[in-house]
């Protein structure tokens, strides 16, 4: 899940060095939108090649005098050879970045390469007898260990065993992509004749020519290339309509001396399902020492649903029914009808993207792009934002959904060591005075995905941005309750719905809590107040799925278990709602220890008022929806860097609601 992008030059001395130099930094800015845990430079000047790797923001390496030498030291050799830098902007989703073998771009054998993507078969993809066999046909000095660090580097060292064995580069690309499960975009360079290869399973590569060839860029999105287009020398005049899309399934090949092109398909077979067993998404986590009782205690619940005496505006009639249950109607979807009228208003039949859809990994987005794709026709794109608490498993389930349905997926991912730190500060200012009202706060970081499903509309010329959401299934009453809002908003499951008068009132919690708690008025205050008007204030004119399609719990498992063998994250339990969400653990403890309930308590009322589950069976399960998810919790912890025992030890000595 990053950004892979490069230049090359034809001829070198008709481009000044700065003007390359700009160009290259150019694609390094616009491709961090899409990680910057990491970066790192492959650089042929015709006699060798130079790697650079660091664990930093790519604008740190760019700065550097490692960087300008490399820069340098690749102009002032062979003018009549030509001149191939690509590199990567990550973020981490497969291997520690502080060990530089699992940053890129990666050496493998005869091969140079950087990958885009959750590759799930790596440990198969190179047998054996392929790994002896690629030793046997390289040259001594080239040889290297089979050992590999992650995905990329498997990936890159099962295409050079495949070189060894083809010496082709194309060929040997394609052999690999066939057997190949996940996402997958790449340029991989021959050490040996240093041609290029291009290839994508989900269509996430793009590249253009200057029109009399001499120079070549490719990059993960279409934009950045546009905007290169805009703002390079080297590319100045070029048509942006020239900007060539690689398809799903397809590869570009180019010889940089003569800049000679050559596109088409992979011929990849359909990938088949891992065979049962042979995925393995477990963690062992260590268990923390401070293991004190979380439990909710004596509770008086709603006799029709499961909601507890604690639960914000709640209030029981004679019957212990409470005002939640007495108020209920039941959602009615708009229908497929209506939905395949709106969705007609948008469909394109000239192969153009038609609608944007949001994509967390989870099950409701994972089934919502498989039926827009199969059963409506549609041409999506998918966009995920990936701002620092997204789970590795849902990463992988967004690789697999992408790949197996041909869909490019746009990544955007911000300072994610930024927000991270601005989560442990509110974490700590609210332990200070700890309201429940606030706790939301601690997720306010994400709240730029909606905003980006506006922004990406622009940045491709569509109009439709699809939410697989809007099931009132979802709805959380609690969150504006603990704030003091106890108007009956249970029937929207959009923070834009909300009325006027509840926006104000949440404004002014807000605000009274900041002013009391002087500690929230850290760093974090600006993303914070961001948050607040892109979720409540800016316009939403999106389409919620589950506004016009039933909610059904069994179909979607069913569906994305049989088809694409998605995988549930065992950290968090048999109920796999909002698995994508790393703090969900970390919040609903709080809530739970507090308070009694959690998210759960909600999300089970809300299935028995729907007519899906009965009373007996949610309590059966909020019981075990509740235990304390103590790998996620340490999850959690890990990557926010807090100390999660000495934190749940003040959480547990809150004053109870109950």
């Amino acid at each position: 899940m990053c950004g892979i992008f490069g230049i090359i030059l034809k001829n070198r001395n008709s481009v000044a060095r700065n003007t390359f130099e700009h160009a290259l930094n150019f694609l390094y800015t616009a491709s961090m939108a899409r990680g910057r845990d990491a970066t790192g430079l492959a650089l042929h000047d015709g006699a060798k090649v130079h790697i650079i790797r660091r664990d930093c923001d790519p604008t740190m390496m760019l700065a550097s005098n490692a960087y300008r030498r490399v820069i340098a030291e690749g102009f002032a050799a062979d003018a009549a050879a030509p001149l191939i830098a690509f590199g990567q902007c990550r973020l981490v989703t497969n291997g520690s970045l502080a060990i530089d073998d699992n940053n890129q771009p990666v050496t493998a054998g005869n091969i140079v390469g950087a990958h885009n993507g959750i590759v799930i078969n790596d440990d198969s993809l190179l047998p054996q007898t392929a790994a002896a066999a690629s030793e046997k046909t390289r040259p001594t000095a080239l040889a290297e260990t089979v050992h590999a660090a992650n995905d990329t580097t498997r990936l890159m060292q099962a295409i050079d065993a495949a070189l060894g064995h083809t010496g082709d580069l194309r060929a040997a690309v394609g052999d690999v992509f066939g057997r190949l499960e996940g996402e997958a975009s790449v340029v991989v360079m021959s050490r040996l004749n240093a041609t290029l290869e291009l290839a994508t399973n989900t269509g996430s590569l793009y590249f253009v020519q200057s029109d009399e060839s001499e120079a070549f860029a490719f990059a993960s999105e279409l934009i950045f290339l546009k905007q290169l287009i805009a703002n390079s020398p080297i590319f100045a005049g070029i048509d942006e309509h020239k900007i060539v899309h690689l398809h799903p399934g397809e590869y570009a090949h180019i010889n940089p001396r003569t800049m000679a092109l050559q596109q088409g398909s992979l011929n990849s077979p359909l990938m088949a399902a891992p065979e049962d067993g042979a995925l393995d998404t477990t963690q062992t986590i260590a268990v923390p020492l401070v293991r004190v009782s979380n439990s909710a205690g004596a509770l008086r619940r709603c006799t029709a649903c499961v909601l507890p005496h604690t639960y914000p505006g709640i209030s029981f009639d004679d019957k212990g029914v409470c005002n939640f249950c007495r108020n209920h109607k039941r959602q009615k979807v708009h229908g497929r009808l209506a939905l395949e009228q709106l969705l007609d208003k948008h469909r394109r039949t000239d192969g153009r993207y038609d609608c944007i859809v949001g994509l967390s990994g989870g099950r409701d987005s994972s089934y919502g792009l498989h039926l827009l794709k199969t059963e409506y026709g549609m041409n999506p794109i998918a966009y995920t934002y990936d701002w620092g608490l997204t789970t590795d498993q849902s990463r992988r389930n967004q690789a697999i959904m992408c790949s197996k349905l041909g869909i490019e997926h746009i990544i955007r991912a911000p300072d994610i060591g930024k927000k991270r730190r601005h989560i442990r500060k509110n974490i700590n200012a609210w332990l200070e005075r700890p309201q429940l009202g606030m706790v939301p706060l601690f997720m306010a970081g994400d709240k730029d995905f909606y905003q980006l499903g506006r922004d990406l509309k622009h940045d491709y010329d569509v109009d439709l941005t699809v939410f697989c959401s809007g099931s009132l299934l979802e709805q959380r009453q609690f969150f504006v309750g603990f704030c003091g809002v106890h108007d009956h908003v249970t029937y929207t499951a959009r923070l834009y719905g909300y009325p006027l008068k509840v926006k104000a009132q949440l404004a002014f919690y807000y605000a009274s809590q900041y002013l009391l708690n002087p500690r929230y008025l850290n760093e974090s205050l600006y993303d914070s107040i961001r948050s607040f008007f892109t979720s409540f204030l800016f316009k939403d004119d999106f389409l919620y799925l589950y506004e016009y399609i039933d909610w059904d719990e069994g179909k979607i498992d069913a569906t994305l278990r049989d088809l694409y063998d998605w995988q549930s994250d065992s950290r968090y339990g048999k109920n796999q709602w909002r698995m994508g969400d790393g703090q969900t653990a970390f919040t609903n403890y709080i809530f739970h220890a507090v308070a009694g309930f959690s998210e759960f308590d909600n999300f089970r009322s809300n299935q028995i008022r729907e007519g899906l589950i009965d009373r007996e069976e949610a309590m059966r399960l909020v019981t075990e929806d509740n235990q304390p998810k103590w790998g996620a919790l340490e999850y959690f912890a890990y990557v926010i860097g807090i100390n999660l025992d000495e934190v749940l030890a003040k959480i547990n000595n809150i004053p109870k609601l109950y």
